[in-house]
């Protein structure tokens, strides 16, 4: 069975989708599933290309038990668009930016807001917390963790149909 693969956007690719990507990729350890999902995170914008996550954002992250291995790399298409089975967006703005560089259509089914999934949070963004300090990235870590929690539970049941 091929790999499920996730690719998580925000805009610079330096705190909410790595914060995503290291939240679903401890997720799916624990849930012994690294062998069937594959996490991967990037950026509207090529601003901070080959930087780690914010420091902020590794240090609250940190405190909860995630780790955030990747390096900011700006959404590369055509290739992200077929190589990727999800590409989970941060806000509006990242939607539509990645659904301007799907310029076919072709691939639009695949780019879902990362909202769509919370289950705790009625927001339809999450939040930019570059410049809301400690509160900001405490409460982006919230959504994600509510909103990977719920897409991973969808992925299960999705991945128990290919099996059967």
């Amino acid at each position: 069975m091929a790999k499920m693969r996730l690719l998580f956007v925000c805009l610079g690719n330096i705190c909410r989708s790595p914060a995503a990507e290291g939240i679903m990729i401890e997720m799916v350890r624990r849930a012994g599933l690294s062998e069937q999902i594959e996490c991967d995170s990037a950026g509207t914008s090529g601003y901070h290309e080959g930087e780690p996550a914010d420091a902020r954002m590794r240090s609250h992250a940190k405190e909860r038990g995630y780790h955030l291995p990747s390096l900011s790399r700006p959404v590369r298409a055509p290739e992200d668009f077929q190589n990727f089975d999800l590409i989970l967006t941060m806000d509006k703005s990242n939607y539509q930016n990645v659904l301007r560089l799907d310029s076919t259509g072709a691939f639009h089914h695949k780019v879902v807001p990362m909202t769509k999934y919370c289950r705790i949070h009625n927001i339809s963004d999450v939040p930019d917390p570059y410049y809301d300090g400690d509160d900001g990235f405490r409460l982006v870590l919230d959504i994600l963790e509510d909103a990977c929690g719920e897409l991973l539970d969808r992925l299960k049941v999705d991945l128990n149909r290919t099996k059967s």
